[in-house]
């Protein structure tokens, strides 16, 4: 038993010297602007430092986690490219316009576009910023790198009243400052 707790003991001293390696978080846009509430709660309580530039956090704070969460890194943060998928890329495109060159009388299309192609507007994934299914009451902070969840927490406004959102949102910051505090037995 005595193993067990120690065991215990020091995975709860690992999570809170990760949790302590967040310094810089970005917010991500939650249900009915709570965000907003969160920010400005952090800041004014000098619990983490709010950037705007997610670039330059360690942390993302957000409201929802899975598949959405994924797809909205993947746009702030996307993968280095592969170098040699990059050669591949543009040996094929060197390929493609010297065939082109070398075909005499390969005329280019004449007439106006039509109306059924491909527009250059075009989403290519929908709804990865919606807001719907949102606000659920849990805020979990997600390590940029890892993306691993540090920190969890549940408590969801009774209603939707920015004086509400505001005590949800001071409730939420108090418990991290309280989790990101050293503990002392």
């Amino acid at each position: 038993m005595k193993w067990a707790v120690s065991l215990f003991w020091c995975l709860n001293l690992a999570a809170a010297a990760e949790l302590t390696g967040a310094h810089a978080v970005y917010l991500m846009p939650m249900g009915h602007g709570f965000d907003q509430f969160i920010a400005n709660r952090l800041t004014r309580m000098h619990v983490l430092q709010v950037v705007t530039d997610p670039a330059k956090a360690d942390a993302i704070l957000t409201d929802e986690v899975g598949m959405p969460l994924e797809e909205r890194l993947k746009d702030l943060y996307p993968p280095p490219p592969d170098p040699q998928a990059a050669k591949e890329r543009d040996a094929a495109k060197e390929k493609a316009a010297k065939e082109k060159a070398d075909k005499p009388g390969a005329a280019t299309p004449q007439g106006p576009p039509s109306l059924l192609g491909d527009t250059v507007n075009k989403a290519e994934k929908a709804g990865t910023m919606g807001v719907s299914g949102r606000g659920h009451g849990t805020i979990f902070l997600v390590d940029v790198k890892s993306r691993q969840v540090l920190w969890s927490f549940f408590d969801k406004p009774k209603n939707s009243n920015p004086h509400e959102l505001d005590h949800t949102a001071e409730r939420v910051v108090k418990q991290l400052k309280e989790d990101l505090s050293p503990k002392t037995k």
